[in-house]
Formats: C-alpha cells, sequence, structure tokens
C-alpha cells in the first residue's frame, strides 16, 4: 500500500520515515524506544502489526520483525501469540526496588527488609570473630568459592530445608541478587526465553533486562504456576528455563505445594529446561507448611541451580548467600563467580558461619518468626478480608486495590500520605492485568507501633 494511503488510517504508533537510517531495522528499533521511554507510547499500547507497518513505511517485512525482536530483547515490548505486540508494563521505567534514603519522611512497607531487631546477636557473634586467631586467613584471595569450613557450614544449614549436596558442587556468594545475575551470565545466552510466575521478583525483572533475557510470563492459580500453561508454552516457543520462589513467591506470598512441584519438575525435565529456584524463605517454610514437602532441587538435582539467601534469614546487611549446582554447570558456574565477584568476603561468611555453628542462627530465626507472626497478625486486624491463602509468615503481604486506583495514582498517592508502597504493576513479568494490588511490607518498620501507624494510614487512605 502506497505511504500517502496511511495518512488519515487509523494506527498507534507511525514513525517520521524520513528518520530513518542504515540499517533501517536498527534506527526504526530505536525510535521505537524513543517514543516508549519517552511516554508517547504508553505501557499496554497494541503496536501496529509487522506488515501494516512495513507497508507504512514502504521497507521490507523483515525490516519491522528485526526492529521489534532488537526492542523485545530490552523488554520494551512483547508478543502474546494471537493477539499481537505490546509495550511491556515496566517497559519506561526501572522497577528496581531498594531502600528509600527518605524512608525518614515517611513509613517505609515498599521495601522488604528482614526484621532487623534481630542483629544484636550477630554484632556478639562479630566480636567472636575479631578475636579468633585466623581472622588474618579471611582477608585474601584464597578460596574464591568460599573456604571449606564455611562451605559445610551452609550445607549444615540448608540440610534443614531439605537439600542433599556437597562442598564440590555449592559455592558462596554476595546474595540472592548476586546469585541470579550470576546464574544468568553462567547458563543463558541474550534472547533466551525463562518463564515465570505473571507478578515474579522485579529485581529479577530488572536484570534480566540487563542480560537482553525475555522475561515469559505464565498463569498461576493459588498453587503457583500452572503446569498445563507451561506446557503449552513450551510447545509454541523455545524456552530456555524457569524461575522460580517455591517457598513464598515474592511479591503474592503463594506456596508452591508439593504435588504442585512434582508436576512442574515434569514439565521442566520434559523440555529440559533450566530451573532457577530462589528458595530465600525456606526458612518459613520447611517443617512449617504442611504441604512444603522439598525444594524442587531434590525432584531436578542435573536441571536446577538452587539459591539459598541468608539475608532474610539471619542479617541482610552480610550479602550471603549459598548457591548449588550440578557438574554440568559447575565449570561455567565458577568462570561466572569469578569474574563477576573476584570472591565474596569470607569475613562476612564467617559471621554467618559463626552464628549457624554457636545456634544463634536458629535464634535469630526463632525470633523473626514470632515477628512475622505478630506482624501478620496485625495486618490481619487492618484487612481482615485480605487474608486468603499465601504464607502465613510472610514478611509482606499482596493487599487488592479498588479497580479505580491505578498504578501512577496509588503509588503518588500513598506517598503523599505518609507511606511508601508499591503498586503490582512493578511485579509484572509481561502483559497487563485487569487486577490491582499494592505489595505491602511487614518487616521494614522499627518496630510493631510503627507498622501500626503505617497500616492504619494506608487503611484510611483506601477507605
Amino acid at each position: 500500500m502506497p505511504f500517502n494511503s496511511f495518512e488519515h488510517y487509523p494506527m498507534s504508533w507511525k514513525p517520521d520515515r524520513d528518520r530513518l537510517q542504515r540499517p533501517l531495522y536498527r534506527s526504526l528499533a530505536l525510535l521505537l524506544e524513543h517514543d516508549i521511554r519517552h511516554g508517547f507510547l504508553a505501557p499496554g499500547t497494541k503496536l501496529p502489526p509487522q506488515r501494516e507497518l512495513a507497508d507504512f513505511l514502504d521497507v521490507n517485512f523483515t525490516t519491522i520483525t528485526r526492529a521489534y525482536k532488537l526492542c523485545e530483547l530490552k523488554g520494551l515490548i512483547h508478543g502474546v501469540t494471537g493477539n499481537g505486540t505490546f509495550v511491556s508494563a515496566n517497559a519506561a521505567r526501572s522497577v528496581t526496588i531498594s531502600k528509600d534514603p527518605s524512608s525518614n519522611v515517611h513509613i517505609d512497607l515498599g521495601f522488604v527488609a528482614s526484621f532487623e531487631q534481630t542483629n544484636d546477636l550477630v554484632t556478639e557473634a562479630l566480636k567472636h570473630v575479631v578475636a579468633k586467631s585466623y581472622l588474618e586467613q579471611l582477608l585474601n584471595y584464597n578460596d574464591p568459592a568460599g573456604i571449606p569450613h564455611h562451605k559445610l557450614a551452609a550445607l549444615n544449614w540448608m540440610k534443614a530445608f531439605g537439600i542433599q549436596a556437597d562442598t564440590e558442587h555449592m559455592a558462596i556468594v554476595s546474595g540472592a541478587q548476586n546469585a541470579l545475575a550470576i546464574t544468568l551470565l553462567a547458563l543463558f545466552e541474550p534472547g533466551d526465553r525463562i518463564a515465570v510466575d505473571q507478578y515474579t521478583y522485579a529485581n529479577f525483572i530488572e536484570v534480566s533486562k540487563m542480560f537482553r533475557i525475555k522475561l515469559v510470563p505464565i498463569s498461576g492459580d493459588e498453587y503457583g504456576m500452572l503446569p498445563e500453561a507451561l506446557e503449552d508454552q513450551c510447545s509454541q516457543s523455545n524456552l530456555h528455563g524457569v524461575f522460580l520462589m517455591p517457598s513464598c513467591a515474592n511479591p503474592t506470598t503463594i506456596v508452591i505445594p508439593e504435588k504442585r512441584k512434582k508436576e512442574l519438575a515434569q514439565v521442566i525435565q520434559k523440555h529440559h529446561l533450566i530451573l532457577i529456584e530462589d528458595d530465600i524463605h525456606a526458612f518459613l517454610s520447611a517443617d512449617i507448611i504442611d504441604h512444603y514437602g522439598q525444594p524442587m532441587y531434590q525432584l531436578l538435582p542435573e536441571q536446577t541451580v538452587y539459591i539459598c539467601s541468608t539475608a532474610k534469614s539471619i542479617c541482610s546487611g552480610l550479602r550471603v548467600a549459598y548457591i548449588v549446582f550440578n557438574e554440568a554447570f559447575k565449570d561455567t558456574m565458577m568462570k561466572a563467580i569469578y569474574n563477576v565477584n573476584v570472591k565474596t568476603s569470607s569475613l562476612d561468611a564467617e559471621i554467618v558461619t559463626e552464628l549457624i555453628l554457636s545456634g544463634k542462627a536458629n535464634m535469630i530465626v526463632t525470633k523473626k518468626k514470632q515477628l512475622a507472626e505478630t506482624a501478620n497478625q496485625l495486618f490481619a486486624e487492618f484487612f481482615p478480608n485480605t487474608l486468603h491463602g499465601g504464607h502465613p509468615l510472610s514478611f509482606y503481604r499482596w493487599l487488592p486495590l479498588p479497580k479505580v486506583m491505578h498504578e501512577a495514582y496509588s503509588e503518588g498517592f500513598f506517598l503523599e500520605k505518609g507511606v511508601r508502597v508499591f503498586h503490582s504493576n512493578r511485579f509484572l513479568s509481561g502483559g497487563n492485568a485487569e487486577e490491582n494490588y499494592l505489595r505491602v511490607a511487614l518487616s521494614s518498620t522499627s518496630s510493631l507501633e510503627e507498622l501500626r501507624r503505617g497500616l492504619e494510614i494506608l487503611r484510611e487512605s483506601l477507605e
């Protein structure tokens, strides 16, 4: 169709043909990125069909395909089979969640900390570590994957969660986020596709963008990702991996029961996918949740990278996590660990090891469980009709919003009221959702009284 024929033709995006330079596909991708990032194309906008856009610009169809592909790899757009191509929900902004430096101005119910009231026990352990005769041995480049006795303590810690491994197939890294980055770097390539829950960990969305990895949202129910939906997606597209948080999904608080784990494991095994199991909340689930069963690593040891952080369970500031992998992944994982970290702080790992071996880590966990139970009871006082399933001791809750409260209004609105919370769109892995939620952190305030004030403001604002 001639270019002029489109002069009055309704199209959601009409790029200026005169601004295109060679190579055309790259120039077109930059124009699309510009219009998305500057707000000319809102999240959820359906883009013109590739054939139609090719006719409009009078270019080859493959030019449009390549341009769309570049933007898809950047997380700017996503395709829905049978429906077309859409601007992604979080295309124009970063959804990374971090501690807000202005938290003294408002009550922070956004960032999920780890009940820092237990850090006095960490301070005691630090004093013991400083007095040890081998302190200087913790300050060099040796043992980049972890000192042997640190690894043995880690395996002992993870054994309580059902993990059976050895020191040759694990490493100590600088927190769960570092473990995720290392895994993506080691085992995936730009353009690879990883299946995730529709709502998933926001910082995993961001790190995937950085590595140009496409996240594919899979529908779920109150028990987590649906095996049949994963199977269906495997038949439609070339998936390379799956990311799950079985012990307490962030942000929905869903716990995947053992029956569902086995069903998902069958699909993952059948299609030879790599499973990234982010199990940072295992300490809240093992021997507590009746249907918890065992980690998925035990069902698929040859296909799983298992991540166990101590940030939520022991101490967030020490940034120590354990990562378990199989023999086939060992060389590439170790190479990535070394090139990203050189090594994780042995001093920090020694403090965590001291806490584990002295029994104080279990004391910290017990205290945090008590705080979490009290915080969840407090949340139930203010929002009694919202606790339908999910983890009973979660450090955060998933609060439904009235449909009229869209994202831009809700976050800014509550901040003006004095409370920081995060809208569910921050956690959307792709597409757009009809329902709206807030993820409400329960573990970041300095006291339960401050939490009560924050929840009271939240309830009054909603009313």
